[in-house]
Parts: structure tokens; sequence; C-alpha cells
């Protein structure tokens, strides 16, 4: 029997176990049942969509794409916080509602305004940045 401490985790251990039996199962079984792979040179050599592969599949790619996708994920990551900054300006904008603050206050639309003015004016700073250091020219 377990410990009166240990048996609120007896279920959650059940159904791990329970999760680790069912996996090794099919990873079992569909070694077993499953086909069987022919190898050769043409099976073994890389899809390309199609296509016979022209190049080595390690070659070096130019940093500037790796720079372009990170910009692109810093941008686009904007969205997600001005998401929720939208629905609260809209709401206080509509109802005249206020945001509590941790330190005790409220915070109405023009702190909302202002707020957002200056997380844009950080990406703009960033984007003008990155703009004069050239990581958009490709040339």
């Amino acid at each position: 029997m377990l410990p009166a401490s240990l048996e609120p985790y007896a279920a959650i251990g059940f159904v791990i176990l329970l999760v680790m039996f069912i996996a090794g199962s099919m990873l079992i079984l569909a070694h077993v049942i499953g086909p069987r792979r022919r190898h050769g040179p043409v099976k073994d050599m890389p899809y390309e969509s199609g296509m016979p592969p022209i190049a080595d599949t390690q070659r070096r790619f130019n940093v500037r794409f790796y720079i372009v996708a990170v910009l692109f994920l810093l941008f686009d990551v904007e969205v997600v916080f001005l998401w929720p900054w939208a629905e609260a300006y809209s709401a206080a904008a509509r109802h005249g509602a206020t945001i509590p603050l941790e330190t005790g206050g409220e915070a109405g639309k023009g702190f909302l305004l202002i707020g957002m003015g200056i997380f844009f004016a950080l990406l703009l700073f960033g984007l003008l940045y990155e703009w004069k250091k050239g990581a958009f020219q490709w040339d």
C-alpha cells in the first residue's frame, strides 16, 4: 500500500505507465508486422520533389537568409503583443473601462495608447537600426 502522501500521485503514475506500455507495444508491433524496407542506391538517394539532387545536402547558406528569418520572427511576434492591447484599448475607448495595474492604480485609454506608442517606437528603432546595418541589402 502507498503512503498517504503519495496516494494522489498514484493515478498519474498509472497513466504514465499505461502510456509507456501502449507506445512500446505500438513500436514493437510496427517492427514485427510492418513492411520490410528495401535498400539500394535509388532508394537511399535523397528525395527532392521528384528532381534528382544537384548539390550536396550539407552546403552552406548565406547568413543573410538566417538574419532575414530572425528579423521576420522578431517583427511578426509584435502581432502577438498587439492583439491583447487592441482588445484592452477597444474596451477602454468604447466603455470607458480601465485596466487594473499591479501597483494598485488603473490604466485608461491614454495610458494604453502611450504604452503602445513606446512599443512601436522601439520596433521602429530596431527596424531602422537593421536597415542602417544593411541587413536588407542583397548584394
